[in-house]
């Protein structure tokens, strides 16, 4: 059963990574949007119609899009400094409570889900669209969809964390060797 659920995790791993990297390529797209928009007004008054648009779009996109890998290497922003203090001198609790966080946290990714996919269906049978028709429009249920995909993911990674024993350094240090053998 463990065995089953360490390939989970790493395709779970895999797919956040990649997921991560269309982030990053947003980013980037988003520079190029904004740097023409700003060259386009200031040096031919003509400015990029839709910019605010599409910066918008793709704030959501960027942040759910990247949201699974940062859950997959614990970079979530939360406290960190009581778990420490308690892992130095009851290590066994610090596991147990932070297991714990990880369960509410993968509670609360599935109620995410859970309420974004009526309103991917939704957005997605009535095509309906943001932006200012006749300058710039673009369809909801893209950014309803990634929502619900991020979420999921994130439950699934949340709950390898509560259900998976922790490696420590050297199986992690293993773990990523054998990893970078088989890509």
């Amino acid at each position: 059963m463990i065995r089953l659920l360490r390939i989970i995790e790493r395709l779970g791993s895999r797919v956040a990574t990649i997921a991560n990297a269309i982030g990053t390529l947003v980013v980037l797209a988003l520079v190029m949007v904004v740097n023409y928009d700003v060259v386009a007004r200031g040096l031919f008054n003509k400015p990029f119609h839709g910019a605010v648009e599409l910066v918008q779009f793709s704030m959501v996109l960027i942040v759910f899009l990247q949201l699974p890998d940062v859950v997959r290497v614990n970079r979530l922003t939360r406290s960190d400094g009581f778990l420490s203090i308690l892992g130095d001198r009851w290590p066994a609790v610090s596991v147990y409570l932070n297991k714990l966080i990880n369960f509410v946290a993968f509670v609360f990714m599935v109620l995410i889900a859970i309420a974004i996919w009526p309103e991917f269906v939704e957005m997605f049978e009535t095509q309906d669209y943001f932006g200012v028709p006749g300058v710039f429009t673009a369809p909801w249920w893209p950014i309803k969809l990634v929502i619900f995909l991020s979420a999921v993911l994130c439950s699934l990674l949340f709950a390898l964390k509560v259900l998976l024993p922790e490696l420590n350094e050297d199986e992690k240090d293993n773990r990523d060797a054998a990893q970078s053998d088989l890509t």
